[in-house]
């Protein structure tokens, strides 16, 4: 501390000086406090200059409280006002401080890398999740600089370059970032519907004049795979590659801020928050893979770009640590999308965010019929977790793992997750973990009761009473996403034990509110569901619209549960004719092709002859 004295002592003159200066009149606006402030205090003393501050306030504040001669008082009443000024003004200044130490840092790092480290520099530079982030004109700053260093390598010329255009197309992107929306009625990011005619990536590409976006552009507007592009064009240049750098990450940051703003709009709000996430998450993880060793450097910087993604969304409260597919991931080349995360994610060290990407890789896999995969993905993120002292993807973790033993068969171990699960978060006070414990404990001893062929009533009313009891605390959190698996499992229940009236209650009401929280997976085991409880109240036709539906919709987002709907139709098929079959789904065609589509409704028969031939 004696090392600073001089520097307090000066601080503290200083701070005198804009005082007496104020007293006489000879300082007149904020602005010359402010810029006597960044002249003579450094960046990196300003813990000194605050302690001088906060001296100096006192003794003025104590004097105006105890200064009984009133000319000493009024005096000592303006430099108290006279020092707030300083007060409020450093603290201007130090933000100031902050942002060129943060633009200084930037460059540096930037300079100092080496040649091959130096996208990778640049890429930790701008990551929004570092504590003092760049903007959009701080970013224009750090381009400026580079410029002073481009004559000395091309390096930095192509980086400044690279910024420079990315600036300028997303400026010609923002007034078109969400135009898209309202030339379609669709809720979804654009991943269905007409490849190349309608959707973000169609609206955008018209809107950028350089080539390598607008190509990008294109072929995600056609349903293409982000991995062939990258492949065909490995020899791309760095500033091509730092330009649509920035062009995804405004568009992805800027979709995310316009949906977090619209809570209440039905096509928006935190659901497709979410999915913006997921999906250019996806596509840097695709990205990365076609660049591969062809082109290593970019192919590293694409899984930066993807892990920088995934930790600001980790971060969100809506992150869906029970949630699964979501509704944006219906396109074709985003079928098996999260599979491209798994790689990427195994070089990350062991952190709180990476535990909340896995439960996610996690539930995901268990849509796909990965059961493996999934415990494995669990299991990880339920250690990472537990370190990480995060007892709410803790309780997630444990939950799902349960779900996945009760797909596995394995019924006593599900009961065995659930209840740890159940026993953790009443102890932690997490309600929406609560919500899910009770109803995997009373799914899994449904499911268990049933392989053990109980027959005694009391068991299936024990359990489905843990079910109802997850339903009624799931309503009253107002957690829809938990409240659909609630009213799933319940349905699922009482097909068990031959109730498919009661099934088929609880069943529509989950697939109403699997649409509403957008997640694709449970609304399609819904759908396959109700067929089954139709096809036991002899109701063909019903039947054949909810298994045709489901079986399609498992099919898309590569669960391998779809097998499960078609061996149902194809059973219908055997009982009641071909031609009666193709007659009863004409019959529903107009209720399926808004749901499907006229392709998804053409593709169902060919579906059928698939399973056929696998038998």
């Amino acid at each position: 501390m004696s090392d600073s004295l001089p520097l307090r002592e000066k601080y503290l003159a200083l701070i005198d000086e804009i005082i007496q200066t104020t007293l006489k009149g000879k300082i007149s606006s904020q602005e010359q406090v402010y810029q006597m402030l960044l002249k003579g205090v450094s960046a990196d003393t300003g813990e000194v200059f605050e302690l001088a501050l906060s001296d100096r306030l006192n003794s003025i504040q104590q004097q105006v409280d105890t200064e009984k001669d009133e000319l000493k008082q009024a005096k000592a009443t303006r430099s108290l006002r006279a020092i707030k000024t300083i007060q409020s003004q450093w603290q201007r200044a130090q933000q100031q401080n902050k942002t060129t130490e943060a633009i200084t840092s930037a460059i540096r790092e930037v300079t100092l890398a080496e040649a091959g480290s130096r996208l990778a520099a640049f890429l930790r530079a701008i990551d929004p999740n570092r504590k003092n982030a760049l903007n959009l004109q701080q970013l224009q700053q750090v381009s400026k600089s580079l410029q002073q260093f481009a004559q000395a390598d091309s390096d930095f010329q192509d980086i400044s370059n690279g910024i420079n255009r990315g600036i300028i197309a997303w400026q010609r992107l923002q007034d078109h970032l969400v135009s898209w929306m309202y030339e379609q009625s669709r809720e979804s990011l654009g991943f269905g519907g007409v490849p190349g005619e309608r959707g973000p990536w169609a609206t955008w590409s018209k809107q950028v004049n350089s080539e390598f976006p607008q190509a990008l552009f294109r072929y995600l507007a056609l349903e293409k795979s982000a991995i062939e592009f990258a492949q065909l064009h490995s020899g791309i240049s760095l500033r091509d590659w730092v330009e649509i750098a920035i062009i995804l990450q405004y568009l992805q940051r800027g979709l995310v801020n316009w949906f977090d703003q619209q809570p209440y709009n039905v096509k928006a709000g935190s659901k497709l928050s979410i999915s913006t996430f997921l999906t250019f998450a996806v596509i840097w993880s695709q990205l990365a893979n076609g660049f591969g060793s062809a082109a290593s450097i970019y192919s590293a910087g694409c899984s930066q770009v993807m892990l920088q993604i995934l930790r600001t969304f980790a971060q969100r409260s809506y992150f869906p640590l029970y949630g699964g597919i979501f509704a944006s991931f219906s396109g074709k080349y985003l079928r098996d999308a999260l599979n491209y995360l798994d790689e990427p994610l195994r070089q990350v060290e062991g952190t709180q965010e990476k535990a909340r990407i896995l439960t996610l890789l996690g539930s995901s896999q268990r849509a796909f019929g990965q059961y493996r995969r999934s415990v494995e993905f669990h299991q990880q993120a339920l250690e990472i977790a537990r370190s990480a002292g995060d007892r709410v993807c803790e309780i997630a973790n444990l939950n799902h793992l349960s779900r996945t033993h009760v797909a596995q068969k394995m019924y006593g171990d599900a009961i065995d997750f659930s209840q740890r699960a159940l026993i953790l978060s009443r102890q932690t006070g997490d309600r929406t973990g609560e919500a899910n414990a009770l109803v995997n404990l009373g799914y899994s001893e449904v499911m268990q009761a049933q392989q053990t062929e109980q027959v005694e009533p009391e068991v299936y009313e024990t359990a489905i009473n843990y079910l109802q009891q997850g339903l009624t605390l799931s309503e009253r959190l107002g957690d829809v996403q938990s409240k659909a698996l609630c009213l799933s499992s319940l349905g699922i229940a009482y097909l068990v034990i031959e109730q498919p009236q009661t099934a088929i209650k609880y069943l529509e009401d989950g697939l109403q509110a699997a649409q509403i929280s957008g997640d694709l997976y449970l609304q399609a085991l819904n759908l396959a569901n109700l067929a089954e409880a139709y096809y036991h109240l002899q109701d063909s036709e019903k039947a054949i619209y909810a298994g045709c539906l489901g079986m399609y919709l498992l099919n898309q987002i590569a669960s391998n549960e779809w097998h499960k709907s078609a061996g149902l139709l194809t059973i219908i098929q055997g009982q009641i004719g071909e031609e009666s079959f193709r007659k009863l789904l004409y019959k529903n065609r107009s209720n399926i092709i808004p749901v499907i589509g006229v392709d998804g409704y053409d593709y169902i028969p060919q579906l059928l002859e698939e399973y056929k031939g696998s038998l």
